[in-house]
C-alpha cells in the first residue's frame, strides 16, 4: 500500500461517522447453528465504534442457515416455501442472539426487515428513512434483513451484500464494512496462483478489479465476492467508501478503525451521481432490454446522446412506458439502464427505424425518442 493510499484510508475512516457493517452467514454460523462466540466479538467491536461517536447499522445474514442448523435440514436445496418457513424460525433465533448479547453491553437492538419495493417506490423509501434515523437517534442498533418470510422473486434483493449497499445509501453512510470469510480481495485466486496478492486499497472498481472476483462462492451464503464488489460499487457510484475483510479475524473491526492494514479498502468515485440517476442505474429492476447497434452504442456512450428506436436491433422482454430497462450491444455487454417512452410492443415495431417514421409505424407519436438522454445512465463505462 502507496503511502497516499494508506493516508486516503486513514482519512475516511476517521471522518466515518455513520457504518453499516454487513456481516456474512460464513461469519455468523457454524455446523452447529449460530456462532456465538465471533457475534458476541463483533457485538463488543461494534458497541466500541458507538462509543467512540459513530452511528452503526447492522446488516445481518444468518437467518436461513440458523433455521437450516435448528430443524436439522443440512445443506440439500430449498423450495420457496420451505426456505421462507426456515427464515421464520431462523430469525427469531438471530433476533435473540442479538438481544441478549447488546443487552449485556447496555445497549438495545431493532429488528428491521425489508422487502426491494421498499426502495423502488417513494413513499415506502422515506418511511424506512425515517424509521431508521429515529432508531439511531435513540441510540438503538438497527439489526437489518430481507423479510425472506414474505419476499418473492420481483421484492427480493438476490443477497444481502445488495441490500447493505441500498442501506449505506439509504440512510447516507460513510461506510460501507462487508464482512465475510475471505482474507481480501486478490489478484487471482491465491489456492491457485502462488503469485496472487491482496489489494489493499482500490481507487476504482471497474471491469478489470470485478474480473479479480472470478466466481468465487461461499458455500453457506447466496453472494461470493463479485456480489460484494458489485455492492461496493453501488455505495461508490454514492460517494461512500467499502470495506470487504474477514469477519471471524480476531478484532476486525477495531484493527480496521485503528489504520492496520487489513482487508480491502474502495474509495468513492471521483464525480458522485445524483439520487435520481442512481435511483435508475442501481435500484430499478429492468423490466427488459434492447439490443443496440454499434452506431447507438456510440451514440450514448461517447457522445452522451438520447436512445432513438433507429438504433434498436432487438427488443426483449414485455414492459411498459416508463419502465426501466437495459441497454446492451450486440455481445451482451450492459452499456446504460433507462426509463423508456415507448412499451414493449411498440418498440418491436418501431425498431431500427427513423424518427420521422415513428408516428407512420404508430399512428401516434409520444416522443423522437425511446429514451431521453436526462432518463438514461450508463453504467461501468471507463
Amino acid at each position: 500500500m502507496s503511502e497516499e493510499e494508506l493516508r486516503q484510508r486513514r482519512c475516511r475512516l476517521d471522518r466515518a461517522r455513520r457504518v453499516v457493517v454487513k456481516i456474512g452467514s460464513a461469519v455468523l454460523t457454524t455446523a452447529e447453528g449460530l456462532n456465538y462466540p465471533v457475534l458476541d466479538s463483533l457485538a463488543h467491536q461494534l458497541e466500541q465504534l458507538r462509543r467512540e461517536g459513530r452511528e452503526v447499522l447492522v446488516v445481518s445474514s444468518g437467518a436461513v442457515a440458523a433455521g437450516r442448523r435448528k430443524l436439522g435440514l443440512g445443506n440439500r436445496p430449498l423450495l420457496l416455501r420451505e426456505k421462507q418457513a426456515v427464515a421464520a424460525i431462523g430469525q427469531s433465533s438471530l433476533m435473540r442472539a442479538y438481544e441478549k448479547i447488546f443487552e449485556q453491553l447496555g445497549a438495545k437492538v431493532a429488528q428491521v426487515l425489508l422487502t426491494h419495493d421498499v426502495f423502488s417506490r417513494r413513499d415506502r423509501y422515506l418511511n424506512a428513512r425515517n424509521t431508521l434515523f429515529t432508531l439511531l437517534q435513540w441510540r438503538l442498533v438497527p439489526i437489518i434483513n430481507e423479510n425472506d418470510t414474505v419476499s418473492v422473486e420481483e421484492l427480493r434483493f438476490g443477497d444481502n451484500d445488495n441490500l447493505a449497499a441500498m442501506v449505506t445509501n439509504l440512510t447516507e453512510a460513510d461506510l460501507f464494512v462487508c464482512l465475510t470469510d475471505v482474507a481480501a480481495l486478490y489478484t487471482a485466486d491465491p489456492a491457485l496462483d502462488p503469485a496472487a496478492r491482496p489489494l489493499r486499497t482500490v481507487a476504482r472498481i471497474d471491469e478489470k478489479i470485478e474480473a479479480m472476483a472470478g466466481a468465487a462462492h461461499s458455500g453457506v451464503g447466496t453472494g461470493g465476492m463479485l456480489s460484494k464488489l458489485k455492492a461496493a460499487r453501488i455505495v461508490a457510484a454514492r460517494g461512500g467508501c467499502s470495506f470487504i475483510g474477514p469477519g471471524r479475524e480476531p478484532e476486525i473491526l477495531t484493527r480496521l478503525f485503528a489504520g492496520e492494514e487489513v482487508g480491502s479498502f474502495f474509495l468513492p468515485e471521483p464525480q458522485k451521481m445524483k439520487g435520481r440517476k442512481h435511483w435508475i442505474a442501481y435500484t430499478l429492476r429492468p423490466k427488459g432490454s434492447l439490443i443496440l447497434d454499434a452506431g447507438a452504442c456510440r451514440a450514448i456512450v461517447q457522445g452522451g446522446r438520447s436512445l432513438l428506436p433507429s438504433g434498436i436491433v432487438e427488443v426483449r422482454g414485455a414492459f411498459g412506458v416508463g419502465d426501466p430497462v437495459h441497454c446492451l450491444d450486440q455481445e451482451g455487454k450492459v452499456l446504460a439502464a433507462g426509463l423508456v417512452a415507448y412499451d414493449s410492443e411498440a418498440l418491436r415495431s418501431i425498431r431500427g427505424a427513423k424518427t420521422s417514421a415513428i408516428a407512420d409505424i404508430l399512428g401516434y407519436k409520444d416522443a423522437d425518442e425511446v429514451i431521453h438522454r436526462d432518463n438514461l445512465v450508463l453504467i461501468g463505462q471507463e
